[in-house]
């Protein structure tokens, strides 16, 4: 067993672990970390570009990698405290997204303003403890390669964006998006699908 397993698989040397790399309750890693460890074990591809007002609050226990010619705009906070934040090649996340992992995002995709993406949740079933102290429960999201996501749209955990899918401005995503297809709304639906026979986008009814 290798010592970063010992260290997961172990309560007590897990928030060590934590307290030297982190201030005490905050998500974030302290300078050292940055400058001496992240660079080492998170990917960046070439030409890829991290705005300088991004906040990236990784971690080195998890993956972070940024494909070729990809792009994290101003304003924008990646964090991958209790899950893998993987993003592709060619892929422009907008001003002021919000990321927190697992998230898995595919080639091509665009994230316009003010987009979230969290796999996870906060406990809450346990009225005697503040949610701040409960289990997390975290899903994966999936977004594949060509999707276009809008400004303001909330994505879930566990939920997969089909390829060369659109999610409409201001969404609410619950549940999988299909391939090739528009979803919008509060909760999100389909809109439209495209008729790969007909070669068309389709309203659905």
């Amino acid at each position: 067993m290798g010592i970063v397993q010992k260290f997961k698989d172990s309560p007590k040397l897990k928030r060590l672990a934590y307290n030297l790399m982190s201030p005490r309750n905050q998500f974030r890693p302290r300078l050292w970390v940055k400058l001496f460890i992240n660079p080492f074990v998170h990917k960046k591809g070439k030409g890829s570009l991290i705005r300088p007002r991004t906040r990236m609050d990784v971690m080195p226990w998890n993956a972070f990698r940024l494909g070729p010619y990809s792009t994290i705009e101003d304003f924008t906070t990646v964090n991958n405290l209790v899950g893998d934040v993987i993003i592709g090649e060619r892929t422009r996340i907008g001003l002021s997204n919000v990321i927190i992992g697992p998230v898995t995002i595919g080639n091509d995709v665009i994230f316009a303003q003010h987009v979230v993406l969290s796999g996870l949740n906060h406990g809450y079933e346990d009225v005697t403890k503040s949610p701040t102290y409960q289990e997390t429960k975290k899903g994966l999201i999936t977004v594949c390669d060509d999707v276009w996501i809008g400004a303001n749209c909330v994505i879930l955990p566990g939920v997969t964006v089909g390829k060369h899918s659109v999610v409409a401005a201001g969404s609410i995503v619950r549940r999988n998006v299909p391939a090739f297809s528009v979803v919008a709304g509060n909760p999100a639906k389909v809109m439209k699908l495209y008729n790969k026979e007909k070669k068309i986008w389709e309203f659905k009814i």
